[in-house]
């Protein structure tokens, strides 16, 4: 009888990785999200697109179907980890045309765009300060991929803060750096012009709490892949971050401001596996604040 179970249970768990691994990590959804908060004055609705952890390989054809398939957004934002390797520098740059905003275009960048993706054991993710003694990675080709991106009309927001206009909507732009390997500068976070919007992009959530804290309306995240793993009632098992796991993607409040937290598009190459953590494309329907703010959502599968 035991022995019965034991293969039962390994026969679950086999169609669980099969699953993950055939399945899901390519099941590309779209949520969209609609949250009342802009000002009565100016536009009276702006849409984003956020992206993020895209981790393009060379050969990536449906991921780049799927991203050509989204309909255009006034703002498109890509929040890091471009890459699961340098060689797909090209693929990225030219998969990621298709989604450039009518009014703008943002990326911040992370540490798999600056450095060479390795194998990892996945269990040192319990560990996160062993699994960061251990990271000593060649240096990527973040440099030429920023250089095409910008060339195609993308602004690259890291570690800068400044006024922006969108479509009559005036906007205090902040992009932080990779506070994952500690290269965000927080000394910029502080606003400076609270009248205007207060929209902030950043790759790993590890800043939102001091963006939050500085009168920011919006921002937007990604870098934990939503847990990448999740189980049934338990939830996701890591966040990679400082983020708690019960909020370890999606839509949230944060202090006063929304936060946008992306599961990601795409995984590692070297962990190439989801399971209850589908990968998404999230649009962001900002419309005039009413009184008291809300926030509806909707999802679909490619």
């Amino acid at each position: 009888m035991l022995v019965q179970i034991l293969l039962v249970l390994l026969a679950l768990g086999v169609l669980c990785v099969a699953y993950g691994v055939l399945i899901e990590r390519r099941a590309y959804r779209v949520v969209r999200h609609r949250l009342n908060i802009l000002p009565a004055t100016g536009p009276e609705t702006l849409s984003v697109l956020h992206v993020s952890d895209l981790h393009f390989t060379r050969d990536d054809a449906k991921k780049t179907r799927f991203l050509s398939s989204l309909p255009t957004a006034d703002v498109t934002v890509v929040t890091g980890d471009l890459l699961a390797e340098p060689e797909a520098v090209e693929t990225t740059v030219a998969a990621v045309r298709a989604i450039r905003g009518a009014l703008a275009s943002w990326f911040v960048l992370g540490s798999n765009d600056y450095y060479v993706p390795r194998p990892i054991n996945p269990f040192l993710y319990f560990f996160p300060k062993r699994r960061h003694s251990l990271r000593r990675p060649a240096r990527g080709r973040w440099r030429e991929m920023v250089a095409m991106l910008e060339s195609d009309g993308w602004q690259d927001l890291t570690n800068v803060r400044r006024e922006v206009d969108l479509g009559g909507l005036p906007v205090e732009l902040l992009g932080l750096d990779d506070a994952h390997i500690w290269r965000h500068d927080l000394r910029i976070v502080p606003r400076t012009s609270p009248e205007r919007f207060g929209f902030a992009v950043m790759h790993s959530p590890d800043s939102a709490p001091e963006t939050a804290a500085s009168g920011y309306e919006l921002i937007v995240a990604g870098h934990t892949h939503g847990g990448q793993i999740a189980l049934p009632i338990v939830g996701p098992l890591v966040t990679n971050s400082v983020m708690p796991r019960r909020l370890a993607s999606g839509l949230m409040r944060l202090g006063g401001a929304w936060m946008s937290l992306s599961p990601g598009l795409g995984t590692s190459k070297f962990a190439p596996f989801r399971f209850l953590v589908p990968p998404e494309a999230t649009y962001l329907d900002l419309r005039r604040a009413q009184a008291p703010a809300e926030a509806t959502s909707s999802k679909m599968r490619s």
